[in-house]
């Protein structure tokens, strides 16, 4: 997740006067000379006004200079200074452009204009006045550092960089220029030399918030939590109404589990700033982590109001787990992408280029590693066809050393760690190697690099499996995708094309080991009898609509438990609680914790059924109950989060585990709960189908997306716009989510 704030601190607003600079409207005289020295008190008397903090009356007495003299340069740039200074951007460019057609060389003025600019978000022309500042003045230290700070906004972080490094060079003890360098350091994903920079602008003014702040950024980079913690800390405590560092120690604070502390956090940046970009979404995100419901359907549909509105109000990937509109979740991700991520034409547009024999695929992932995403490619990557393609590994995540990370740098052909490049180097080196697709398998989720795919990594570019929805950027041009998560009426939702496969669009591996060991109920926790359902998803995913479900169904079923996961005792409590308020024993709810893979799917086996979440269905985890033998019932809806499961159930020929209904989903878990027939012969045919049916030939699968790949070079080769794209094969017979 990017850090919410990384304090870029301008030099602050200095009004210089113009200096050898004069113009009058009339000839000298004694009586002119004695106006004028009047004028000269009058506005020297409004630069002690604003000085003692007495602005109004200041204004006053620089609007009098202007009637009198309305060429009183240093009278108009004062007014705009202080006009900036009390929030009114507009009139502040208006009266600093006036001053600069008094004076145009003043670089002072131009300095401050491009400031003005900068608060507006027009940062084009905020960067033509520090320009002209720094050309008319070339030892001016605040307009580089200023200058740095718009090249960042714009993400030209390499040009940002060199900003910097001149207004240091010109002010080697210029702190707030080091703390802003080791801003874009991070940018440019070079951590250590970030916190070294901040380190030198806080040896060189001890009470820089802004710098703690912005070292604590990149040392949360480095996944030194605890470090990173102690110095949003001392920004605070040299800001106390920082909002920044509160969002950002609120982050570090969900990385180590401790999610209420979080919420505490991002109430407080909240509180500070009501407005504050994206924290709405990700705190409401961070109580679902923990189950605490409290007025949460208002808040999610306040939410709804605020992303409608245009608001910058949540990251996308919480509205999956919120809402099951399309186009909410689309509107979100609009608005993201359009803030943090842009269409960036800094490298410029790929030149068309001739073929080799082979297409090469650059697959691109901070999750190469024991992960949902690996764990489903491993296979297709290892199985993909040697005579067509060539199969790169792009990997900006940590080198774990674990058994996967070590199974897919054998199964690419080329697997290239660039986690310490920037997004620029790694979109170049895409570019020299000759990438004919970028696959982006990280989308939104945290710890994303949209950044390589804005800059255009190769002429096509594909979103797959790691974000299950729309990523809204203009620079994706598929999102790989089957008939059922993405029924053809709702294609219209989605920014990208949609290359559909005939059968499930997940890829899957066939050689997953499920362990040899039984579980007892006794080591699970489970009470001796009595029917077992299950879901191991994540807590986010637990709505209080799905959980009243659940609570319905225990209350139906007798004897009946809920086994489920959780990584934090606070949502087991919470859920606890819930289940006592809605009638059942708290005690029918067991947790299970983490476990080595083998083990965990050999879990699956203590139970007799899976219920899914409704809004954001288990995607890997659904895969891993099926393979395992479990069946997954689920209830159908509107976007590709709340459709995963019923595509994965079509491709194994089980529809009837598909409910489109709450009603229908809850009198179907009763009945296969009361009903042993009817459960052991969905079971019967799960284990049969587990081996013949299509959504574990991972073969067959590799053979349909490959397809895929070659219609899209084919389109681009031909010089056609890309196209949804529906592959032929071989369909499951069955009944579809409507």
């Amino acid at each position: 997740m990017p850090a919410l704030i990384s304090g870029r601190r301008y030099q602050p607003n200095a009004f210089t006067t113009a200096k050898g600079f004069k113009k009058t409207l009339m000839p000298e005289s004694v009586a002119h000379r004695q106006i004028a020295a009047q004028i000269q008190a009058k506005f020297q008397e409004a630069v002690a006004l604003r000085q003692a903090g007495q602005r109004a009356r200041a204004q006053e007495l620089c609007r009098d200079v202007l009637r009198i003299q309305p060429s009183h340069f240093d009278a108009m740039h004062l007014l705009g200074v202080m006009a900036f200074e009390t929030g009114d951007l507009r009139r502040a460019v208006e009266l600093m452009t006036a001053a600069l057609e008094i004076n145009p060389n003043h670089a002072a003025t131009l300095n401050n204009l491009g400031m003005a600019f900068a608060a507006l978000g027009q940062t084009e022309d905020a960067l033509k006045n520090y320009d002209r500042a720094v050309a008319l003045k070339p030892g001016f230290a605040s307009a580089f550092n200023n200058r740095g700070n718009t090249l960042r906004a714009l993400r030209r972080f390499e040009a940002a960089l060199q900003s910097y490094d001149t207004a240091i060079a010109l002010n080697p003890g210029y702190a707030d220029a080091h703390s802003n360098r080791g801003s874009v350091l991070r940018d440019l994903n070079q951590m250590e030399a970030a916190v070294e920079s901040c380190d030198k602008a806080i040896q060189l003014k001890g009470d820089v918030g802004e710098a703690y702040n912005n070292r604590g950024n990149a040392l949360r980079d480095l996944n030194r939590y605890e470090a990173a913690l102690e110095s949003y800390d001392a920004a605070i405590k040299f800001m106390p109404d920082f909002a920044g560092a509160y969002g950002n120690r609120g982050n570090v604070l969900r990385d180590l589990n401790r999610h209420e502390a979080a919420v505490e956090n991002y109430d407080k940046a909240i509180q500070l700033q009501a407005d504050f970009p994206f924290l709405y979404g990700l705190r409401l995100h961070t109580r679902m982590q923990i189950c605490d419901w409290q007025g949460i359907d208002t808040q999610v549909a306040e939410l709804v109001g605020k992303v409608d509105r245009g608001e910058k109000c949540t990251p996308p990937w919480p509205t999956l787990a919120l809402t099951d509109s399309l186009s909410v979740q689309r509107k979100a991700a609009e608005i993201w992408t359009s803030d943090k991520y842009p269409p960036n034409p800094e490298l410029g547009n790929i030149a068309k280029r001739g073929r080799g024999a082979k297409i090469r695929i650059g697959y691109f992932s901070m999750d190469f590693r024991n992960h949902p995403v690996s764990a489903l490619i491993a296979e297709l990557i290892e199985t993909h066809d040697r005579d067509k393609f060539e199969v790169y590994a792009f990997s900006f995540g940590t080198d774990t050393k674990d058994e996967m990370r070590k199974r897919l740098e054998r199964a690419f052909d080329k697997f290239i760690d660039v986690r310490n490049r920037s997004d620029r180097e790694i979109a170049e080196l895409a570019r020299r190697m000759g990438i004919d697709i970028a696959i982006d398998l990280a989308g939104h989720t945290a710890g994303s690099r949209a950044g390589i795919f804005a800059m255009r990594a190769a002429p096509i570019q594909v979103s797959y499996l790691g974000y299950i929805g729309t990523m809204s950027a203009g620079y994706i041009d598929y999102i790989i995708a089957d008939k059922i998560v993405v029924p053809k009426g709702s294609r219209h939702l989605y920014a990208e094309k949609i290359a559909a496969l005939p059968n499930c669009y997940q890829a899957n591996d066939g050689k997953r080991e499920i362990g040899d060991r039984v579980f007892t109920r006794e080591e699970l926790g489970l009470p001796p009898a009595g029917f077992v359902f299950c879901c191991f998803n994540n807590p986010y995913k637990i709505t209080p609509d799905t959980f009243g479900g659940w609570m319905r169904i225990l209350r139906r079923v007798e004897g009946s438990v809920l086994l489920l996961y959780t990584d934090n005792a606070t949502a087991a409590d919470n859920l606890k609680k819930e289940a006592a308020a809605r009638g059942v024993d708290g005690d029918r709810l067991v947790f299970g914790t983490r476990l080595p893979v083998p083990e965990y799917l050999a879990r699956f086996r203590a139970a007799d059924l899976f219920l899914d979440t409704s809004l954001y269905n288990a995607g890997t985890t659904a895969n891993d109950a099926l393979w395992a033998g479990l069946p997954v019932l689920t209830r159908s809806g509107e976007a590709f989060a709340s459709r995963m499961a019923a595509s994965l159930l079509t491709a194994l020929d089980l529809p009837e585990l598909i409910t489109l209904t709450q009603a229908e989903y809850e009198a179907m878990a009763v009945a296969l709960a009361t009903e042993p027939p009817r459960l052991n012969g969905i079971k019967q045919r799960l284990a049969r189908n587990r081996n013949s049916a299509l959504l574990f030939d991972t073969k067959v699968y590799a053979s349909h997306i490959e397809e895929a790949y070659v219609q899209m070079v084919a389109r681009h080769e031909a010089d056609l716009p890309p196209d949804h794209i529906d592959i032929e094969g071989v369909n499951a017979p069955t009944r579809r989510p409507s």
